[in-house]
């Protein structure tokens, strides 16, 4: 009688803990699912200090007739450089090379950067390696920011919370072929400070 009550404990304490192990993977997986929903929220771009690509900087082949995101600053987008004159440097921060080319060749991307008391974007492109900008506006540190760059035939159209810019563009396919192109300090210097940029693509 002893060893069948000694069994039947075995037996409800082995269910038991079963349940607990069932239970901790359920949270796993809906840990791991939440993770999922999340990276497609904003991801954190990261330039550490004295450098000059982000944490994420790679080259994935693209073709692009439209690149849309929501981008958002925190303080550290606030620097100040080493030259005077480098204060008025484009910083880099997302878009795409063109016509199967490198970026220094022809290039769609908006640029940032910290001037006059403000966080300024801008259009920057490159066509047969001759480099153009036009300032697109102000933004407010903390803020989410609607950008996109559109391809049409030989324009780039963009677009910043609603206000339009065009760029020329001398690309010769119909999609902007090429790869990505990701946040980047610089101009001359490179980062005072780190700096964190939060991008969620669209």
């Amino acid at each position: 009688m002893k060893k069948l009550i000694i069994l039947s404990l075995i037996v409800l304490s082995l269910t038991s803990c079963e349940k607990k192990i069932d239970a901790l993977i359920n949270r796993i997986v809906t840990k791991k699912h939440t993770a999922e929903i999340t990276s497609t929220e904003f991801v954190k771009y990261t330039i550490k200090q004295g450098e000059q690509f982000c944490d994420k900087s790679v080259h994935i082949p693209a073709a692009y007739d439209e690149l849309s995101f929501i981008v958002k600053f925190d303080s550290s987008a606030i620097y100040q450089t080493l030259k005077s004159d480098n204060q008025q440097d484009i910083n880099k921060l997302l878009g795409f090379s063109d016509n199967n080319k490198a970026h220094h060749e022809f290039s769609a991307r908006f640029g940032w950067r910290w001037s006059k008391n403000a966080l300024r974007l801008f259009a920057y492109n490159y066509n047969n390696s001759v480099v153009s900008s036009k300032e697109l506006g102000i933004v407010v540190i903390g803020a989410q920011n609607n950008c996109s760059i559109k391809v049409d035939n030989d324009k780039y159209i963009f677009t910043l919370n609603g206000k339009t810019q065009t760029m020329p563009r001398a690309s010769t396919t119909l999609k902007a072929e090429g790869y990505k192109l990701y946040p980047y300090f610089g101009g001359d210097e490179f980062a005072p400070h780190t700096i964190g940029i939060w991008i969620k693509e669209k």
